[in-house]
């Protein structure tokens, strides 16, 4: 017995007693045994309690609402009770019995009932040393509100008294330092918060409102929610509300009006069920339809609200529901209960006789004058329960009764295993036992933490470190029947293992929808947004609000719901749906397209037509024609030309390492060449011509075959040697450049060294123009043909080409640089071949007669 405030002590010479100070007025069935369990329930919906007070007489409350299935809880309890006390194998030698109260949804009776079994009922207790000896109750089951759970365990759990509640599932209650008796066989908020948010993930449902209840039960679901949603990435809360305790039609006229602005089509609600009847008042009056409900568990099996008026809003709900069990011969238990087999003096059995007033809507004498003046019946008690049609008969769904049934078994149990302790076995100290005389709550506690049994059912009990039980929930749908009524199904269920975490299974085929469609419905606040586009959140919104943003050039995803485009790798680019990365289209002067073609084409002609003249200078090699401008030199000036023809091949076609190294180094020499070979037979008309005046005779004997070779080779090898400083200094090489388009690689050869390529042009450079000067000194020279004038025209060309080519090349970007470069070689080596050959072709194939001897070294007299 505990030393509430609500004893004195008194002493006298041959006793001592606990004098109970004051006494609650409470309803409650009782019954006597060895061992007391107490209990508590919800049998009336609310009370009229004008006001609490520790007087003599005891205080006068009224519970209103009277609720069948709360009270068969009750009975449920005193049912397992009973089957215990006939077992032969569970505590065989003790007798259990019962103290049962009402707490009528109401805060202050429950904290009060629950004193009241800490403390008992008896006015006087006899002492056995200073107020020590066995208490009132054991342990309790109950209380099924957690607000309530939570007062009575700061109070009771002081002393280490038991209390296994079947229906508080408040997760604040697992603080085993706060709470370090509270043990319940339903699981805590925090897993059906977990298991709401598997649902919500699994039709894709990322926008729902929230209603909780004013207690512990709903504002701790209320902080926890949105923070689990948030870190599951399964989407926002639309808005939470918080459902007053009392009929309070402004606010709910509020809340509702919230909840039809919104465009959330989820509601869910974490509350009991007296907040539903009265919410769902206020929602048929506005008419609010099109909502998906989803229901706790306080409330999902609330056959009250499964009418026909309110099936067209609520049809379809979702909820989590105890798991159910079968409890055989409780039925036949609740069939044989009569108020006339029960002491209801000084309201010790009280519920009973308000279950039959109820039930049979009649009245226990002495009745009140005004139900005798409206003719009212009067209970006999020999009513047959049988043949009425009540909710209190129906043990077809024993889900919260199946919690009760576990919580009483567990509470036994281990009374079984303390009663079992061998002496100098035990776990107290000195390895002592415990006594039925002189047991205390916190020795039971100790067995309770271990209690570990198997239901007829075929489930296992047992708690962990936080006096939670395995967690396991039914997945529930309120149907339409094909004949009108309603029926709540088990579409799945949700629980959690040792190996295998928390698992979900659901029966999407077997879920009724309350909607046209038939189908579950859509509640977003914004659509996911496609593969190609990114979220861009509202400003001021939640982040499930934003707008689909198409990701930028290069810019990628390929799955709904991105918050980020993810870059291309370096050589991708983005699809125009910017869903996935394409290869980018490469560019480079090409064979197969039209200006490659041309370019080839141009450049194998160029090939041809230096075939074809040479072949000509090769056959008419013993005509004067051939012979006066220096045969040797002209048939390697036309190799070198066709030399400058083919190199031009080496700037078309995707760059290799090769081709970059060969391109410009075949282009240096080949021109350096041809343009060695004309600066030479530039060199030797301006020696001919000096010979023949006089004294100018030893002027040529320094331009012989042998010398003009050696200078052709020398001036060609200090090219060579400008190629190959070159290439081993800093080697052209290919380089995809993704700088003129984002979308595209650009294959180019850099030079590897500006210089070099500079110096390479300037070389040439340098000997067309000195070949150009020399051409232009002897352009006079008397002669009918004087091949200087040739050579001055077309080194006049040459250069025109070149000087143009530089920042014709500089500002021609990609394969345009390669053509330009392309065309400058084939245009130079064009017009070349044109102005130095062409005059003679024209002289050895179409005028034969000017081709002799006479011909070319007479002088014109006239024009």
């Amino acid at each position: 017995m505990f030393p509430f405030s609500l004893f004195s002590s008194e002493s006298s010479s041959h006793s001592s007693s606990c004098k109970i100070r004051r006494q609650f007025y409470l309803n409650g069935m009782h019954k006597p045994g060895d061992v007391i369990l107490g209990g508590l329930f919800d049998v009336h919906y609310t009370s009229v309690f004008p006001e609490l007070t520790f007087t003599s007489e005891p205080t006068q409350l009224s519970c209103q609402g009277f609720d069948p299935a709360s009270f068969r809880h009750a009975m449920t309890m005193a049912f397992a009770i009973e089957e215990i006390n006939r077992s032969a194998d569970l505590l065989p030698n003790v007798t259990l019995g019962y103290s049962l109260y009402d707490n009528c949804a109401t805060l202050v009776i429950g904290f009060s009932a629950a004193l009241s079994l800490a403390s008992g009922r008896e006015e006087d207790y006899l002492l056995q040393e200073a107020c020590v000896g066995p208490p009132p109750v054991l342990g309790i089951v109950g209380d099924p509100f957690s607000t309530f759970s939570i007062a009575a365990s700061d109070v009771i759990g002081l002393f280490k008294l038991p209390i296994v509640s079947y229906f508080a599932t408040c997760s604040c209650l697992t603080d085993r330092q706060r709470f370090p008796s509270f043990f319940r066989t339903i699981p805590s908020d925090a897993f059906q918060v977990r298991a709401m948010i598997q649902i919500l993930q699994h039709f894709g449902w990322t926008w729902a409102g929230l209603l909780v209840s004013d207690d512990d039960y709903g504002l701790h679901v209320s902080r926890s929610f949105q923070p689990d949603l948030a870190a599951s990435g399964g989407g926002c809360l639309a808005y939470t509300e918080i459902l007053p305790w009392g009929d309070d039609p402004v606010e709910l006229g509020r809340i509702v009006e919230v909840m039809k602005k919104s465009t959330a089509r989820v509601v869910i609600v974490f509350a009991h069920q007296i907040h539903m009847i009265q919410l769902m008042k206020e929602v048929v009056r506005q008419n609010v339809t099109g909502l998906q409900w989803m229901a706790s568990e306080a409330w999902t099996s609330a056959a009250v609200l499964q009418s026909h008026d309110l099936m067209p809003y609520l049809g379809g709900t979702l909820g989590f529901a105890i798991r159910r069990g079968e409890i055989p011969g409780l039925r036949d238990f609740l069939l044989h209960i009569r108020p006339d087999r029960e002491d209801n003096t000084n309201n010790g059995n009280s519920m009973v006789r308000q279950f039959w007033e109820h039930t049979f809507q009649c009245r226990f004498p002495p009745a009140p004058a005004a139900w005798m003046e409206a003719a009212g019946a009067l209970c006999t008690g020999d009513e047959d329960i049988e043949n009425v049609e009540t909710e209190f008969l129906d043990v077809s769904n024993l889900r919260p009764e199946y919690n009760i049934y576990k919580a009483v078994y567990a509470l036994a149990y281990a009374l079984d295993d303390l009663l079992r302790c061998e002496p100098g076995g035990g776990p107290f100290s000195s390895h002592s036992c415990a006594a039925v005389q002189s047991l205390q709550p916190w020795q039971l506690m100790y067995y309770l933490e271990k209690v570990n049994f198997t239901t007829p059912f075929g489930d296992e009990v047992s708690f962990d470190e936080n006096g939670d039980a395995l967690p396991i929930y039914d997945i529930m749908n309120w149907q339409w029947l094909p004949e009108g009524g309603t029926k709540v199904y088990r579409v799945g269920e949700v629980r959690k293992s040792a190996t295998k975490g928390e698992e979900l299974t659901l029966h999407d085929e077997k879920i009724f929808w309350n909607f046209e469609s038939k189908q579950a419905p859509r509640s977003v606040c914004s659509e996911s947004c496609p593969p190609g586009t990114r979220m861009a959140r509202k400003k001021g919104e939640p982040v499930c609000c934003f707008d689909c943003v198409p990701c930028s050039e290069g810019e990628f995803t390929n799955e709904t719901d991105y918050t980020e485009c993810s870059s291309c790798p370096e050589d991708f680019w983005s699809s125009p749906q910017r869903d996935h990365c394409v290869p980018k289209k490469t560019e480079f002067l090409s064979y197969h397209e039209p200006l490659g073609i041309c370019l080839m084409t141009a450049s194998l002609l160029g090939t041809i037509f230096s075939v074809v003249v040479l072949g000509i200078f090769i056959h008419h090699r013993s005509t004067p024609m051939v012979r006066a401008n220096n045969s040797e030199l002209s048939f390697l000036l036309l190799v070198s030309l066709k030399l400058c023809f083919l190199c031009s091949l080496l700037f078309i076609g995707q760059p290799r390492v090769w081709m970059c190294q060969l391109r410009h180094a075949a282009f240096g020499i080949s021109f350096v060449l041809c343009v060695s070979c004309i600066l030479v037979k530039t060199m030797v008309v301006l020696a001919v011509f000096r010979a023949s005046k006089p004294g100018g005779g030893a002027t040529l004997k320094w331009f012989g075959s042998v010398h003009q070779r050696v200078t052709v080779l020398v001036l060609t090898s200090v090219q060579a040697a400008i190629c190959t400083a070159w290439l081993v200094s800093a080697s052209p090489a290919p380089y995809k450049n993704t700088q003129y388009h984002n979308d595209k690689i650009v294959y180019e050869c850099v030079f590897g060294s500006t210089i070099g390529f500079a110096v390479l042009l300037g070389y040439i450079g340098l000997l067309a123009v000195l070949s150009f000067l020399l051409a232009f000194l002897a352009r006079n020279l008397p002669d009918n043909f004087n091949e200087a004038k040739l050579i001055t025209f077309s080194m006049l060309i040459f250069c025109a080409v070149w000087v143009a080519f530089v920042p014709a090349y500089v500002n021609s970007p990609g394969k345009y640089a390669d053509a330009v470069e392309v065309f400058a070689i084939l245009a130079s080596s064009f017009g070349l071949l044109l102005t130095l050959f062409g005059p003679k072709c024209y002289i050895i194939l179409l005028r034969p007669e000017r081709n002799t001897k006479k011909a070319i070294m007479s002088r014109g007299q006239t024009k």
